[in-house]
C-alpha cells in the first residue's frame, strides 16, 4: 500500500468532502479516503498495483476538484 495527500483548492464544505470521499473510495485498491477541508487536502492510502494516482486524479477532476499541481 502507499498512501499520498493531494490538494484540491476547490475544497470548501461537507458537500465537497462526501462527494470525493464517494468517488474516490469506489475506486478499486483505495482503501482509505480523508478529506480535510481547512487545508483542502485529501490523504489517500490506495495499492499502485491496482490503481494508478493519475486515476485517482482522473476521478477528482471529473467530480470537479482538480488537483493542484
Amino acid at each position: 500500500m502507499e498512501s499520498t495527500t493531494l490538494v484540491a483548492p476547490d475544497i470548501s464544505c461537507e458537500h465537497c468532502q462526501h462527494a470525493i470521499e464517494g468517488a474516490v473510495g469506489k475506486l478499486d485498491g483505495v482503501s482509505k479516503v480523508n478529506v480535510d477541508i481547512p487545508t483542502k487536502s485529501v490523504h489517500i492510502n490506495y495499492d499502485p498495483h491496482k490503481v494508478t494516482l493519475t486515476k485517482i486524479e482522473e476521478v477528482l477532476d471529473d467530480t470537479g476538484y482538480t488537483v493542484a499541481k
